[in-house]
């Protein structure tokens, strides 16, 4: 096939979601992988310029890829410049290991973050996530994860065909996928808007040996959202979660709303 296609991630070029997003995309036309050497969760679309970045290839279960020493960001940039000798028709970032869901991942996800870089080049992307049933899971080393991916590489098979087929939206850049741990061949796909929270953030002051304070950014996953939104579809309902996103953060608003500010 003439098709190009780009996979990454966040959770290391070794992590099981990554064969996983590989195996949903490989018949659909030449699939490129190139994702960070080790786990780079929450790095969001962190980018190195104050130094150097290395790639070496590797060999995954059968599957060529490129480890790169930086961010998935870092990944994105060397692929299309570096690695690929023409742009990919598609990018697919993930699977990530831990849902990808409200306003809150959009910047700190570096699953999302790899998939925008490639999205700011006009590529279609998407970014796929699996529900996490334990938080601690999302930071560990995923090469050996065990989960039935079958569900999830079915599903975004049939969305990257349709993205490769169609192209997408007007205005939409990014489709974000999110899929219940559990999902069943039965679950349900929403289209969803993006909720305005997932973690109901807390700060734990702990001390050293030495007496002084360190901090945790801690708290709890809010599993309870307003309806049609991803956190409520995914974490309530169990259903796959479709949010479309566009790069274009401006608030539509009428501009004349701003005037008052600085006449």
């Amino acid at each position: 096939m003439d098709n190009k296609i780009l996979v990454t991630n966040d959770d290391g070029v070794y992590a099981a979601g990554i064969r996983a997003a590989y195996r949903s995309v490989e018949t659909l036309g030449d699939v490129t992988v190139v994702a960070p050497a080790v786990q780079q969760s929450g790095v969001g679309r962190a980018i190195s310029i104050f130094e150097p970045l290395r790639i070496d290839k590797a060999k995954v279960d059968g599957m060529n890829a490129y480890a790169v020493g930086g961010t998935p960001t870092d990944s994105v940039i060397l692929a299309l410049f570096t690695v690929m000798e023409k742009m990919p028709d598609l990018i697919l970032s993930g699977f990530n290991i831990g849902e990808n869901i409200s306003t809150d991942t959009i910047t700190t996800s570096g699953t999302i973050g790899a998939a925008l870089e490639g999205a700011s080049y006009g590529i279609p992307a998407i970014a796929a996530s699996i529900q996490a049933v334990d938080e601690s899971m999302k930071f560990d080393d995923l090469r050996d994860y065990d989960h039935d991916f079958e569900v999830s590489i079915n599903v975004v098979n049939r969305i990257a065909k349709n993205v490769i087929k169609y192209g997408l939206p007007e205005n939409v850049d990014l489709l974000n996928v999110n899929i219940p741990h559990n999902a069943t061949d039965d679950c349900e796909i929403k289209v969803t808007r993006l909720a305005r929270k997932v973690f109901r953030t807390e700060v734990e002051e702990r001390k050293d040996p030495r007496g002084r304070s360190y901090y945790w950014i801690a708290g709890d996953l809010i599993q309870d959202e307003s309806e049609g939104t991803d956190v409520n579809t995914v974490m309530k309902e169990g259903n796959i979660s479709i949010t479309p996103i566009t790069l274009d953060a401006t608030a539509p608003v009428e501009f004349n709303e701003i005037k008052k500010y600085y006449e």
